[in-house]
């Protein structure tokens, strides 16, 4: 598989994860987060996550990165439904993609939210409400070839430890 999809709920280290795994991949590679391709105010009604958007970008960058060269793709974000995967592989242009989910202790993901929205109480209260909800979405989706915790793990051990579940060692 020349992709691996970092899912997980808000606060989790997804975008922490991408990195670790792009600082230990030797070949060429991109790395995308999805939260920054789907940033559009107002969304639309009709698609309050940007999901559509996220993934038309996601097929543009994809491209540009191939055109440049990269050979492996590290995604960070959130496919909440199976059937969403065949699209997001779609997008990439991939020959697959594994996903690997982050879970965490309800304590760290509140501390971790609180810190990163400090200076927003409004929407420290929509996530610390959306990640409960979220956490049971993926819980019930049950799309992930591998399910790490990273209450207490450091990113460099949790990305060895998906490389060698992906068969990217």
């Amino acid at each position: 598989m020349d992709s691996i999809f970092v899912n997980g709920t808000v606060g989790v280290g997804k975008s922490t994860l991408a990195d670790a795994l792009s600082a230990g991949e030797q070949g060429s590679h991109a790395v995308i987060d999805l939260d920054a391709i789907r940033r559009l105010s107002p969304a639309p009604t009709s698609d309050r996550f940007n999901h559509e958007l996220e993934l038309l970008n996601l097929q543009s960058l994809t491209d540009n990165y191939r055109a440049a060269g990269a050979k492996r793709f590290i995604i960070a974000g959130v496919i909440e439904i199976e059937a969403e995967v065949p699209r997001y592989v779609d997008a990439l242009g991939s020959e697959g993609m594994f996903v690997c989910r982050l879970v965490a202790r309800s304590d760290v993901l509140e501390s971790r939210l609180r810190f990163r929205h400090r200076d927003d109480p409004e929407a420290l209260l929509w996530h610390l409400d959306r990640v409960g909800k979220l956490t049971n979405v993926l819980e019930a989706a049950d799309i992930d070839d591998v399910v790490l915790d990273s209450s207490d793990i450091p990113p460099f051990e949790l990305a060895a430890a998906v490389r060698r579940a992906a068969g990217w060692d």
